[in-house]
């Protein structure tokens, strides 16, 4: 019999141990099937090991960059209990769907849309679910959204390596995680538990992106690291991951959020990032 970890839950569909039976099933093993008529080619996880890092708005930068570059691109927002794609990106509406399939909405570029703010009446209203709940319906914006043609799909992670990643790393068929983080003492430990995470899950990592990467002044042009001296170089190459970029705190970004206006943005911090992704799907 096959040696089975402490608190095993005898169902890998929920569980993330790394006991012996758990390292022979497949890392699609358990994969939920998408909607009859999506067509998705590449799913992107966008993770981050706590909150408060900015991964909403690396991930929308990521789905703005690569929506620019010719691609069809789809947001599939993850972050149940704090969603913020539709904001970022002035979406709105009403969701439609029929025979138990879901339409996603599209932004001004064309970018699809998934988010529970876009099935709430309220959008400030709270979603007061437990995990399970959360991890169902997230679930349900692969298997009953009808994703068209897209090239990328960005998930917008929940921070953290609970039951909402454990669903999306398990049940979609994930091609690669990209990893944000913060300029802050404890990043090595955070980043290690998310790539740790996606490594056992057997999703490759395309790499690392640092946000909040000090601030550089208006006036003068000078850097200043607000939050600390950055490791993020050290803790990638330590984890055998490339640091695909250093966004700085930009007050433009947090505006063209505000106003729901993302895909006006006008910088080049993620090019790397998405050279990153074209190379991975070459």
């Amino acid at each position: 019999m096959a040696e089975e970890k402490q608190g095993c839950t005898h169902d890998c569909s929920t569980c993330g141990q790394a006991c012996s039976s758990r390292q022979q099933a497949g890392p699609n093993e358990f994969a939920a099937p998408a909607n009859e008529y999506s067509n998705v080619k590449n799913v992107i996880a966008v993770i981050s090991g706590k909150g408060g890092v900015g991964k909403s708005l690396v991930t929308a930068l990521l789905a703005v960059n690569m929506r620019r570059r010719g691609y069809s691109v789809a947001v599939l927002d993850a972050d149940i209990t704090g969603p913020s794609m539709p904001k970022a990106f002035g979406v709105s509406g009403d969701v439609t769907g029929q025979d138990g399939q879901i339409f996603p909405l599209v932004s001004k570029t064309g970018i699809e849309m998934m988010s529970v703010n876009l099935l709430l009446e309220d959008e400030t209203k709270p979603v007061v679910w437990r995990g399970p709940v959360i991890a169902g319906t997230v679930k349900q914006f692969w298997t009953d959204v009808v994703w068209n043609d897209v090239d990328y799909l960005f998930v917008d992670m929940p921070p953290g390596t609970g039951d909402v990643p454990l669903t999306v790393f398990q049940s979609l068929p994930v091609t690669g995680a990209i990893v944000v983080t913060s300029p802050q003492d404890l990043v090595s430990m955070i980043v290690k538990k998310s790539v740790n995470m996606a490594n056992l899950m057997k999703i490759p990592v395309v790499g690392l992106v640092e946000n909040m990467s000090g601030v550089v002044c208006p006036k003068c042009g000078e850097r200043i690291d607000v939050f600390g001296e950055s490791h993020a170089k050290e803790t990638a190459d330590e984890m055998g991951i490339p640091l695909l970029a250093q966004i700085p705190l930009d007050p433009r970004l947090a505006k063209l959020c505000d106003k729901g206006i993302i895909e006006l943005y006008e910088n080049d911090y993620l090019d790397r990032a998405a050279d990153a992704l074209e190379k991975q799907n070459a």
